[in-house]
């Protein structure tokens, strides 16, 4: 799994990268909770699902609301990707992957 941290606007979070075992791209959007210091409300979780994402640009699309992010992270996302190309689940994702994939 890769992982891209931006500071956003109004105090935001993003999180953004590439989820190998479920074949996703993934953005995570957190903002500071207005109450409970110390703990962030989720604003956005895409990237959940296996194949949900299955573009960088596609998530690069929803990170963009939230902050502005650099013209090459998409090369970057997919570079990311790139390298998990030849690695294989393990015991526990295999376990897992019944799960994911039932109808």
């Amino acid at each position: 799994m890769s992982r891209h941290t931006f500071t956003g606007n109004a105090g935001t979070t993003v999180a953004i990268g590439w989820d190998r075992p479920l074949a996703t791209f993934f953005v995570h959007v957190l903002r500071p909770h207005p109450t409970m210091k110390g703990e962030d409300d989720m604003v956005e979780w895409q990237g959940t699902e296996p194949d949900e994402l299955r573009t960088a640009s596609s998530a690069i699309e929803i990170a963009a609301r939230y902050a502005s992010l650099p013209d090459d992270l998409g090369a970057m996302l997919e570079t990311d990707r790139l390298k998990t190309l030849g690695s294989t689940d393990g015991p526990a994702q295999r376990a897992v992957r019944p799960f994911l994939y039932r109808s």
